[in-house]
């Protein structure tokens, strides 16, 4: 699992398992947030098994999904309170951290969107949902 932090409180990575949860929290996330809609790819876990990990390692866990038809879903301003929260770190996660990146980038506010972007394509993320 390769985690990647685009501010001090916020990262994101690809999909994670279950058994990955209890890292995570031990890395000091004290909010996972999924990205990823169920049934996106075979082999995926569950949202549900995401859910039960997260609890039993005592994870703030919010799912969120969003997709290239939705993008970026209807609870954008909700997860830019939880990008934010500087005291409650975050991870977010979908199927490559990409999504989640350009969730980021959008929930930003104006004076702020082009220094998120620059630090996205320095990290080495495709930033085309966020420039639409």
């Amino acid at each position: 699992m390769r985690i990647i932090q685009l501010q001090e409180h916020l990262a994101v990575a690809g999909q994670i398992m279950p058994e990955h949860v209890a890292d995570i929290a031990a890395a000091g996330f004290k909010v996972l947030i999924n990205n990823r809609p169920d049934g996106e790819e075979v082999g995926q876990p569950s949202e549900a098994e995401i859910a039960a990990a997260a609890e039993a390692a005592g994870l703030e866990y919010h799912y969120m999904p969003v997709n290239a038809m939705n993008f970026p879903g209807p609870d954008l301003s909700a997860m830019k309170r939880l990008f934010d929260d500087a005291e409650r770190p975050a991870l977010a996660f979908c199927r490559t951290g990409t999504r989640c990146t350009n969730l980021w980038i959008v929930s930003r506010d104006d004076d702020d969107r082009d220094a998120a972007l620059s630090r996205a394509v320095s990290l080495g993320f495709d930033v085309a949902m966020a420039n639409r």
